[in-house]
């Protein structure tokens, strides 16, 4: 596996232990849709939330927040439509953002709640 997926497959484990010990009902971890995926898929007080994570070593070259930008909005809108309708969910829906920026040994995360509006 490459250097980068392994630092986003940790990345995202650690946005799962997160929401997780935060109270979140996780759903799915994952969800593949075509070529698209949702990171992680959980409940929060009956709202389904879709979470994007983010994982950088660093912010050197961009804040890690900014790698969502219009195109991975759409992206992520398209697939959350196609999740909600594979599993005739009517909650009311939320789109965060997780961001980690470090290594296993030392890192932040950042969790933005309701991070974006979702794309027609």
């Amino acid at each position: 596996m490459a250097a980068h997926n392994e630092l986003g497959t940790w990345g995202e484990g650690i946005a799962y232990e997160y929401l997780r010990h935060g109270g979140y009902r996780i759903l799915h971890r994952n969800w593949q849709f075509g070529h698209r995926d949702l990171d992680i898929v959980a409940i929060e007080n009956d709202v389904l939330v879709i979470v994007e994570v983010k994982t950088r070593r660093n912010e050197v070259y961009m804040d890690a927040d900014l790698a969502v930008n219009v195109q991975k909005i759409r992206s992520l809108t398209i697939t959350a439509n196609a999740y909600i309708k594979s599993e005739c969910l009517d909650n009311e829906v939320r789109f965060d953002i997780i961001t980690i920026v470090g290594t296993p040994e030392k890192y932040e995360l950042r969790h933005t709640k309701d991070a974006f509006l979702p794309m027609r």
